[in-house]
């Protein structure tokens, strides 16, 4: 399949051509017809696979329709979970869109209110915004949703996970019945369903991420670690290396990023931190360096890990394992994207044994260990399976010395399952005496 089977616009297939683009990813293909067909839609694909113009080209198709409104009253609003995807998805748009009459905004926290009021002062076309800085603009009243055709969600587990249950209700509860709702998500879960199930209408499923897809154009490797410092000397030897081009390094907090950014500059390195705690303005500068190559090594805690599309990094380190194990294949997607090659390089150190099982189950493998001569381990992690060589165990052990004749005041004994032995400890204190 080629874009020009899906019947767009001589407009919008221009742009599709300007952007070098010839077939449709299978997102794409696949949600294109069904929104152009006026169906609301359910979408999981993972980060890089072309969301943004799955839902953004078909959309753009029916703003070519012009169709003059009032002022701030948008036809088309993108909620997105962050201000980095926030702006990723304004410059998309921008770019599928330079060859129509279109008007559109950013609407993001964290800056100035007087571009905004000015740009929603006006008709407009489409509005790219973060929950809490939209509610804002509602409550003032300089926000109409009262003409919305399009409601996209994108990220929209993101969404969930930072919290913005309510404020996503309450925008879509301002927005008309009528309207098309448009639902983008890397995972498929519970809650995501439950979301889905009040916002969309009789939704078309399209599900192309699966479960356990992970990137297979990106090589994974697992370090252990002794502790901190350990993964700081582990750091250091590998920001040493000339291949690596650009990498971004995920730390799990942002004092942690702070002190690695200054670590690595005071070491020689162009090296920055981004992460929540910094103005929209100080993020975009730094974004801005990172992509003209003025920072070669950007620690950023997770308001990076999904929404920051630049091209050319060569690795990913996870410096903390992140806590949920979909967040991982989030971190590394920002290197090997569009088919390129890319390195992702996690520390794991102490108790992060159990969060690293949860993202070995996920993923569907075991990351490899590698070693680096010097810098080995000296213990390894603390495992956090069964005890008992694989056997699983009932119960710990009682506590209790044995009396006169020996006999131990608790029992053990060995039964077998399905899947092999289990070994049970039960009390004697309750048996009959006499």
């Amino acid at each position: 399949m080629t874009f020009s089977d899906l019947k767009l616009s001589e407009p919008i297939q221009r742009a599709i051509k300007a952007c070098g683009y010839t077939e449709p990813t299978q997102i794409q293909a696949r949600s294109i017809p069904e929104i152009i067909a006026g169906r609301d839609v359910m979408a999981s694909a993972q980060t890089g696979t072309g969301k943004t113009a799955a839902f953004m080209l078909p959309v753009l198709e029916k703003l070519s329709t012009v169709r003059k409104g009032p002022k701030g009253a948008p036809r088309v609003l993108v909620l997105t979970p962050t201000r980095e995807l926030a702006s990723q998805v304004t410059e998309a748009t921008r770019t599928y869109g330079r060859f129509i009459n279109m008007r559109s905004a950013v609407i993001l926290g964290g800056v100035p209110y007087g571009p905004q009021f000015r740009d929603l002062s006006r008709p407009i076309d489409l509005v790219v915004g973060t929950p809490g800085r939209l509610i804002d603009h509602l409550e003032r009243g300089s926000l109409d949703l009262s003409r919305l055709e399009f409601l996209i969600l994108d990220e929209a587990d993101r969404m969930l996970d930072m919290g913005f249950k309510e404020d996503v209700e309450k925008i879509t509860a301002a927005a008309p019945a009528a309207r098309q709702t448009l639902l983008f998500t890397a995972t498929l879960d519970r809650p995501m369903a439950d979301l889905a199930r009040r916002l969309l209408k009789e939704p078309v499923r399209i599900d192309i991420a699966g479960k356990k897809v992970t990137h297979e154009h990106i090589v994974q490797h697992l370090h252990v670690a002794d502790g901190l410092e350990h993964k700081k000397r582990l750091l250091c030897h590998l920001a040493d290396d000339k291949g690596m081009t650009c990498a971004i390094i995920f730390s799990a907090t942002k004092a942690g990023a702070d002190t690695l950014a200054r670590d690595l500059t005071r070491s020689g390195h162009r090296a920055a931190a981004l992460h929540g705690d910094m103005s929209q303005g100080a993020r975009n500068r730094t974004v801005g360096d990172l992509r003209r190559g003025k920072i070669r090594l950007l620690v950023a805690t997770d308001v990076a890990a999904r929404g920051l599309d630049v091209s050319g990094i060569s690795h990913v380190i996870n410096f903390d394992l992140p806590q949920a194990a979909e967040d991982y294949v989030h971190r590394i997607g920002r290197t090997g994207r569009a088919g390129a090659s890319g390195i992702a390089i996690s520390f794991a150190a102490g108790d992060e044994a159990i969060r690293l099982q949860r993202i070995e189950r996920y993923i569907g493998q075991a990351l490899a260990q590698s070693v680096i001569p010097g810098l080995e381990p000296t213990r390894p992690l603390r495992n956090a399976r069964p005890a008992g060589n694989g056997k699983k165990r009932f119960g710990s052990k009682p506590a209790g010395r044995s009396d006169k004749s020996g006999r131990k005041p608790w029992e053990r004994k060995t039964r077998r399952d399905a899947k092999g032995p289990v070994i049970e400890y039960r009390s004697r204190k309750n048996e009959s005496r006499g």
